[in-house]
């Protein structure tokens, strides 16, 4: 699907905003969890989008993903991408979880490289 600038930016803030309500939700459910993003290339739409679930430490994510929180953040993922209009069929392949404590060990602390070799690896 071929979105326009204008499209894209549009979808950009409804994501951004659904996002930002799970989030908040899941700071409030999920021991360890801190924040979450999303990374996206509009000109492969919406198979290559990506959202990222951080946690403190590497043993936060572990612990949460043997509790089954996993399924938790796929339903908050879920609910965000249908606010902001998005569907996708399989959306437990759109999500990763990581940790800050990973990202400072593996990449000295930055994110932007961490992502981009995530997105890397994932096409």
């Amino acid at each position: 699907m071929l979105l326009s600038k204008r499209e894209q930016a549009q979808l950009e803030r409804r994501l951004i905003t659904a996002l930002t309500e799970a989030c908040e939700t899941a700071k409030a459910e999920i021991v360890g969890f801190s924040w979450l993003t999303h990374e996206v290339d509009y000109a492969l739409f919406p198979s290559s989008l990506i959202v990222v679930w951080v946690f403190d430490t590497l043993a936060s994510r572990n612990q949460a993903l043997a509790c089954g929180q996993d399924k938790r953040m796929l339903e908050l993922t879920t609910q965000a991408l249908l606010a902001a209009g998005i569907q996708i069929s399989q959306v437990m392949a759109h999500l990763h979880f990581d940790s800050e404590e990973q990202c400072r060990r593996m990449n000295a602390g930055d994110w932007q490289q961490r992502l981009a070799r995530k997105r890397f690896m994932k096409s």
